[in-house]
C-alpha cells in the first residue's frame, strides 16, 4: 500500500487518518509528509516549499508529541523523495507493561529481578536535568547525611554523586523494602559510613537516624499504605536539619512497550487526568511553605518539589 503524501492538510486532518487507521485496526500506519530540516527555526503550521507548492511545516517535534498523545511508536524518518520524509508508525502494545512475575512477594515488586529494572531514570534526559536543576539550589554542608526513601538498587544515589562529585563524601542512609534492592544497593556503597536498610515506609519513625541534611522520596510518598502526609510531616519536624532540603518526586508517566508516556493513563480515560498529581504538589507545596521553605516544583516525567531553607516567596 503506498504511503499517502500529507503535504497540505491541516493537523486536524492528519490527526483523523491515523485514528481512522487506528480504529481499522492497522498495526503500522505510514505517511508522507513535508520534511521538518526545511524549516528550522519555523513554528508548526508555517509554510515551506515542496516541489514549488506551499507547504505545511512541522519540527520533528510536533510529531513526536502526537504519537506519544496517540501511543504509537515513530520509527526514524526516512527519506522519500525532494522536501519529503516518509513516517512510519506503529502501534504500542497495551499488554506490554513491566508486571511483577506470578508469585512475586508484594516487598519484591520492584525487587532487583523484577522487570522493573528494566526502566533507567537515570537515562530519561528530563529526570537527569530536573534533578541537576534541583540540586544546583540545595545547599549542603561538608559531608552531609542524605537520605533515600524508596532506594531500590541506589540509581538515584548514584546520580546525584555523578551529578555533584563532592557529594562522595556524604554519608547515605536508604530505605526500602525490597531485600534484593537492598543488597544491590550495599554491593554499589559499601564503605561503611553508608546504611541500608530493609524496612516499608510506615516504619520509618521507629528507625533510629541522625539528623538528615538531604531527604529524597523519588516516587515513594504516594505509594499503597502510605500516609503521605503523616510521612512529610515526620520527616521535615523530626528528621531534618533546620537548614536540611527536601525533593519529593511525583510520578507523572507510564511505561508501555519501551515507551514513556507522559502522564498516568487512568482507566477508561483516553488521556491522563492529572488532577491528583495537581492537588499532591500543592499541598506539598503550601506544607514546606509553612515550614520556611522556599519551594520550586519542576519536572516532566516525574514532577520534582524541592525545598530548601529560607523564607518562602510569598513573604519576601
Amino acid at each position: 500500500m503506498t504511503a499517502p503524501e500529507l503535504l497540505y492538510e491541516p493537523l486536524i486532518g492528519i490527526l483523523a487518518h491515523l485514528q481512522a487507521r487506528i480504529s481499522a485496526g492497522a498495526s503500522t500506519i505510514e505517511i508522507v509528509v513535508p520534511d521538518p530540516d526545511l524549516g528550522p527555526g519555523l513554528y508548526a503550521g508555517e509554510r515551506v516549499w515542496v516541489d514549488g507548492m506551499p507547504a505545511v511545516h512541522r519540527p520533528f517535534r510536533s510529531w513526536v508529541d502526537l504519537a506519544e498523545r496517540l501511543r504509537l511508536r515513530l520509527a526514524t524518518p526516512r527519506a522519500a523523495g525532494e522536501g519529503r520524509v516518509r513516517l512510519v508508525f506503529t502501534r504500542l502494545d497495551p499488554e506490554a507493561r513491566w508486571e511483577p512475575a506470578a508469585g512475586t512477594e508484594p516487598t519484591e515488586k520492584y525487587g532487583a529481578s523484577s522487570a522493573y529494572q528494566r526502566i533507567s531514570k537515570p537515562e530519561d534526559p528530563g529526570f537527569v536535568l530536573d534533578m541537576a536543576d534541583a540540586l544546583e539550589r540545595i545547599v549542603l554542608p561538608a559531608a552531609p547525611t542524605i537520605l533515600d526513601l524508596g532506594v531500590n538498587t541506589g540509581d538515584e544515589l548514584a546520580l546525584l554523586q555523578a551529578l555533584r562529585p563532592e557529594l562522595r563524601t556524604a554519608s547515605l542512609i536508604g530505605v526500602d523494602h525490597s531485600a534484593s534492592a537492598i543488597a544491590v544497593a550495599r554491593e554499589r556503597f559499601p564503605e561503611p559510613r553508608h546504611r541500608f536498610v530493609v524496612a516499608d515506609l510506615t516504619a520509618l519513625p521507629t528507625i533510629e537516624l541522625p539528623p538528615i541534611d538531604l531527604v529524597l522520596a523519588l516516587g515513594t510518598l504516594h505509594s499503597p499504605g502510605v500516609d503521605d502526609r503523616a510521612l512529610l510531616r515526620h520527616l521535615v519536624q523530626q528528621r531534618l536539619t533546620p537548614r536540611g532540603s527536601i525533593v519529593i518526586g511525583i510520578p507523572n508517566c507510564s511505561y508501555l512497550d519501551g515507551e514513556v508516556l507522559h502522564g498516568a493513563k487512568m482507566r477508561n480515560f483516553s488521556q491522563p487526568d492529572l488532577s491528583l498529581l495537581v492537588k499532591n504538589a500543592a499541598y506539598y507545596r503550601r506544607y514546606l511553605q509553612q515550614h520556611r521553605r522556599r519551594v520550586f516544583v519542576t519536572g516532566k516525567h516525574t514532577l520534582l518539589v524541592t525545598a530548601v531553607p529560607g523564607r518562602p516567596e510569598r513573604d519576601r
